[in-house]
């Protein structure tokens, strides 16, 4: 699935459970942190057509998707929470949700189906793949999308915050301000 639905799916997370603003981002950081192993694309786009191209996005992407690195990940969430438990589950959650999401809809166009290595680094066993997988512009990742935005903003409108507060609790002040303004709670909530 595309980064955006990640991040949207992995801040769904973050606010099953009262959380502090520190703990959400952590646990959506967690979500989309497995495609770090994607940022190889850049560099192979770049020297795709040089003497030596570096095939990083093609050799290294989804080496990153493994249970060792979700450990490692919520650890790092632990570390740096205060309800750390919590955090930590929900960042192992978050991260487990990204490989599931991958797994059902992330073919891409060549009918390529990513395999996900999830004991590496120790074993290459069992890399987890599905017949089934769709395609990452196939119209469920469209409408899976369409839903976790509407009920972001839901959440937002609600909570009073949005995923903005991870960069500026100021442009998500007024974020959630406007959203209010546009749907106030008499319209939201009708008698």
């Amino acid at each position: 699935m595309s980064p955006v639905t990640h991040f949207l799916a992995s801040w769904m997370v973050a606010n099953a459970a009262k959380l502090e603003r520190r703990e959400r981002a952590a646990v959506t950081i967690a979500g989309i942190i497995p495609d770090l192993d994607g940022l190889g694309a850049v560099a192979q786009v770049l020297t795709l057509h040089s003497d030596h191209p570096l095939m990083w996005f093609s050799r290294y992407h989804h080496l990153l998707h493994n249970l060792a690195f979700a450990v490692v990940v919520a650890a790092v969430c632990f570390a740096v929470a205060r309800q750390r438990w919590k955090t930590a589950l929900l960042a192992f959650l978050a991260f487990h949700l990204h490989l599931f999401c991958d797994l059902i809809g992330a073919r891409g166009p060549d009918g390529y189906d990513w395999p996900i290595p999830y004991l590496l680094p120790f074993s290459r066993a069992w890399d987890l793949s599905w017949s089934g997988q769709w395609g990452l512009n196939a119209w469920p990742n469209f409408v899976i999308t369409g839903a976790l935005l509407l009920a972001t903003l839901v959440l937002a409108w609600r909570n009073g915050y949005s995923p903005l507060e991870m960069v500026s609790q100021r442009a998500d002040q007024a974020f959630v301000a406007a959203l209010r303004r546009r749907l106030p709670r008499s319209a939201a909530h009708p008698s």
